[in-house]
């Protein structure tokens, strides 16, 4: 059985719609997973193993009377405590639970229910999930599996999303992204993680940090279990299988791909840098031209987003108007920097969106004679978290794990972060496959075809040591 649980997610859905195996069962692995690792890996904020087995119950009923069950039906999946889920508490990371209206299933967590999917619990997340590190300081900080004997940071702000895949308790992840809050934690995780274009799905029901950059989307153990997914969830996909046979259509030919040249990668750690030219040399050797292009324009978003303070005077004016009680309780390092975003005047805040859409505008100049852009997704080895527990080491790693990322938010882009190697300390190193805005399709094209010539995360990383140390 679970053997079964680590099969891909398409053969996960194959076997229980064939009766090989119940939904019932596949969760109890899962639980057992929990139970035996979460003392070590800390991704969940709450574990609701009873919930788990009353919705694998109901999974099975359909599975057993309906003819053709939804793909994602007795497929079991987290979500990141910043999207509201009946009958569950809402933290958002922080010291409190929010009020009941945020304990009302969001927009994509009932997208999956209704397929029957079985959600497993609320993952940890950053506080109001502003910060790229994966710190929580009100509750606990999640561990990177990939160091057996020190607890570095996770990534973030979905920390815990990551951790619960390679825990084995769920096989989809839910995350948002503003500037990288899914991809981040995907890349020093070691799994894969999909940014969507911004509104290509609601983010009703959950949390807001910025009206104008938040996007929704998933934590998956390989490409193909991002592309089952999506295809899942997405409504002009036609389907997981339909959008499958799509994207190998699209892959026949081949994809051009750019390596920009920008402050981004100039600022990567070398071993890290390292990794990825020699996965981009396996592209272009499988007959990928790789080439270079000016970057220029992901600077300057990166300056925008550094500087403009959009998602800080966005978040407090969220929690000035829903959560007024909220800010006093906030923790220093979110707390702080918040205030510090959102102390410009307003006439500043106004002339960053000016500014931003501006750059957006001017974001189809990066693709004219290519498809994608290659990137890093993180730029340094992932620190220990008792590195980085004050505000000043904190500012500077946040900082440094946003600046590749954020630049995509910025300028309306899709992306899709993929594992292609180990950098010299053992931790995994994630390449991200950036594409226009709306083309999430080609980025997840890509990304599947990428898979395929340099291999899984299995493949390229082997197994987290402190997932073998149960």
């Amino acid at each position: 059985m679970s053997s079964v649980l680590d099969r891909s997610l398409p053969d996960v859905a194959a076997a229980l719609r064939a009766g090989e195996v119940r939904a019932a069962d596949l969760v109890e692995v899962a639980i057992e997973r929990h139970e035996a690792r979460h003392g070590r890996l800390h991704a969940y904020k709450l574990f609701d193993a009873d919930g788990a087995r009353s919705a694998a119950r109901a999974a099975d009923e359909r599975l057993a009377s309906e003819r053709t069950p939804p793909p994602l039906c007795g497929i079991p999946f987290s979500v990141k405590d910043l999207y509201a889920v009946d009958n569950l508490p809402t933290f958002a990371g922080t010291r409190r639970a929010l009020p009941a209206e945020w304990s009302r299933d969001a927009w994509l967590v009932a997208r999956l229910r209704a397929q029957g999917a079985v959600l497993t619990g609320k993952t940890h997340t950053v506080e109001m999930a502003y910060g790229g590190v994966g710190l929580n300081p009100n509750w606990e900080t999640p561990r990177n599996p990939w160091d057996a004997s020190v607890h570095r940071i996770p990534g973030g702000s979905s920390s815990g999303a990551g951790v619960s895949l390679a825990e084995g308790s769920a096989l989809v992840a839910l995350g948002t992204d503003t500037g990288g809050s899914i991809r981040i934690p995907a890349s020093m995780s070691g799994v894969v993680g999909q940014k969507t274009t911004k509104g290509r799905w609601p983010t009703d029901g959950v949390v807001p940090l910025s009206d104008t950059l938040d996007t929704v989307g998933a934590l998956t153990r390989s490409v193909e279990d991002a592309v089952w997914f999506f295809g899942s969830v997405d409504q002009g996909s036609g389907g997981p299988s339909a959008l499958r046979r799509r994207l190998a259509e699209r892959a026949s030919g081949g994809f051009r791909v750019a390596v920009p040249e920008c402050g981004i990668w100039a600022a990567c750690q070398a071993d890290i840098a390292s990794v990825l030219r020699g996965a981009l040399e396996e592209l272009a050797a499988a007959s990928w031209p790789v080439g270079g292009a000016h970057g220029g324009l992901l600077d300057e978003a990166h300056d925008l987003y550094a500087t403009g303070g959009i998602a800080g005077v966005e978040c407090l004016r969220f929690l000035h108007e829903r959560l007024p009680e909220w800010p006093g309780i906030l923790h220093p390092i979110v707390g702080r920097r918040i205030e510090a975003a959102a102390a410009r005047p307003m006439e500043a805040y106004r002339a960053a969106l000016d500014e931003r859409q501006r750059l957006a505008e001017a974001a189809p100049a990066l693709f004219t004679d290519v498809d994608v852009l290659a990137l890093p997704t993180h730029l340094l080895t992932p620190p220990p978290v008792d590195t980085v527990s004050e505000i000043g080491p904190y500012a500077a790693v946040n900082a440094t794990a946003l600046r590749p990322t954020c630049p995509v938010s910025v300028l309306g882009l899709c992306a899709v972060t993929i594992p292609v190697g180990r950098d010299e300390a053992g931790l995994p190193v994630g390449l991200q496959i950036v594409a226009p805005g709306g083309e999430d399709e080609l980025a997840l094209a890509v990304a599947l075809a990428a898979e395929g010539i340099l291999g899984d995360a299995p493949k390229r990383l082997g197994v987290p040591p402190r997932v073998l140390d149960t």
